[in-house]
């Protein structure tokens, strides 16, 4: 598998935030292709507005994340190139369900197609 150091990523409030140089050494070790993005979800909020500390079951799954990297794009069948609608550092909104979960060391990271992607968040 790949792995990357362990002192690469950060732990700040409740979440664990990717860093940008834990995000640069995904980008290296794996560059998607074609239509394929790769994308690391927010941390699921695990405590309420008013304090109270939620159980990791009650969590619900963050359906927003930020672009790590993006493939070159795709060609159709009559031969015109299509790039992907994301850049990298774009947030975006994803479907509850799908992605490829891949782990890079400590960190995980989901590879979409640019057309499973719902949108971006601005």
């Amino acid at each position: 598998g790949v792995t990357t150091d362990s002192h690469l990523y950060t732990r700040r409030n409740q979440g664990v935030h990717t860093s940008t140089t834990t995000m640069a050494a995904a980008i290296r070790r794996l560059k998607p292709l074609f239509d394929r993005v790769l994308v690391s979800k927010a941390a699921a909020e695990t405590t309420t507005a008013g304090g109270i500390i939620l159980p990791e079951k009650a969590t619900k799954a963050s359906n927003e994340a930020t672009v790590v990297a993006v493939g070159p794009g795709l060609r159709t069948q009559d031969g015109t190139f299509v790039s992907c609608a994301v850049q990298e550092g774009d947030k975006v909104m994803l479907p509850e369900f799908g992605g490829q979960k891949i782990e890079l060391g400590d960190e995980e990271f989901f590879l979409y197609r640019d057309s499973d992607i719902l949108g971006k968040l601005e």
